[in-house]
């Protein structure tokens, strides 16, 4: 089924007020109009006008079309399906007073309802419109600290909320939020209420923070596993070490075993990302990199020399003989 842009239709932006869509529809309505038009397709374009209008002057009818305009999932092939909540306002068809005329389209009666054509306004006894507000979905960077450690920031979003005439108005909001610790990549986390408010007496909408984890100089997540490429020196790989090591919440010490070579990798227990609820904590899981000084003084070649006649048995590119 084709999505009908109203305001499209009428040439307006959404944020026009009830004077600008009478104005729209006076001079479309003559310029369409099927006993005085020159213009192609003039019935039709009319039909249009007048299905706009009729649905953007009433507020009720009005704020239930930009809830479904946003909701709305439009196809490929240029249809919609409303969202699984949709309820409506119409629905009850013995609310509405019938009038004659209307010849409107099957994108109006799929929202409205068939005995909606041609009412100009709503009996007393017609129920009101309920529907759930939308979901607000937005992304929050940490850094690694805050998420192992947990965190309160505070957000400024904006959302839609319907005015006095049922009109979505976009207004600031500011909210605290308080981050767990062990919080992962990918992770949501969601505010009952704290989405755009609802219609009537329905809910208002979720909001649904998306983590994101912000580049680290020198740390890599692997799951709740924290990642560390660790450089070494030589004779502390050789003769074997105590070494500092940053974690995430402070330095610790870490044994590095006599003969270590680079790509090595040691564990040190429980400084990743906490579990959830009492799960497992992750590790830090860290790589050796044996490093050498960019330049050597006589005193130290003359080391190396002596250390290449004691081991000149070792051939490091054994793995390529045959």
């Amino acid at each position: 089924m084709e999505f009908k842009d109203y305001y499209k239709i009428l040439g307006l932006s959404e944020q026009a007020d009830t004077s600008a869509i009478k104005a729209a529809y006076r001079k479309l309505a003559r310029k369409y109009h099927p006993d005085v038009s020159k213009e192609k397709d003039a019935e039709q374009h009319f039909k249009e006008v007048n299905e706009a209008y009729t649905v953007l002057k009433d507020g009720e009818k009005r704020a239930e079309y930009d809830l479904l305009r946003q909701q709305a999932t439009h196809q490929a092939e240029g249809g919609f399906r409303a969202s699984s909540d949709w309820q409506n306002a119409s629905s009850d068809h013995a609310g509405f007073e019938q009038e004659a005329g209307g010849d409107f389209s099957d994108f109006f009666d799929s929202i409205f309802g068939a005995q909606a054509r041609g009412s100009t306004h709503y009996s007393n006894s017609r129920r009101s419109v309920n529907q759930r507000g939308r979901d607000i979905h937005h992304k929050i960077a940490l850094f690694l600290e805050e998420a192992f450690e947990g965190c309160q920031r505070q957000l400024s979003l904006r959302v839609s909320e319907p005015d006095a005439n049922g009109v979505l108005r976009p207004r600031d909001k500011t909210l605290k939020v308080k981050i767990p610790a062990g919080v992962m990549q990918g992770q949501h986390i969601r505010l009952a209420g704290q989405g755009e408010a609802g219609i009537g007496e329905g809910k208002a909408g979720d909001l649904l923070l998306e983590i994101e984890f912000a580049p680290h100089p020198y740390f890599a997540v692997d799951g709740r596993n924290i990642l560390l490429t660790l450089p070494v020196s030589c004779w502390e790989a050789a003769l074997g070490s105590s070494v500092e090591v940053p974690t995430l919440n402070g330095k610790v010490k870490l044994k590095v075993p006599k003969g270590a070579n680079s790509g090595n990798k040691l564990r040190i227990k429980g400084k990743g990302l906490a579990g959830k609820e009492g799960g497992q904590t992750g590790d830090q899981i860290v790589t050796l990199q044996v490093s050498l000084p960019s330049s050597h003084s006589s005193e130290a070649e003359a080391l190396y020399l002596k250390l290449s006649e004691c081991e000149a048995d070792f051939n490091p590119r054994h793995v390529f003989e045959r």
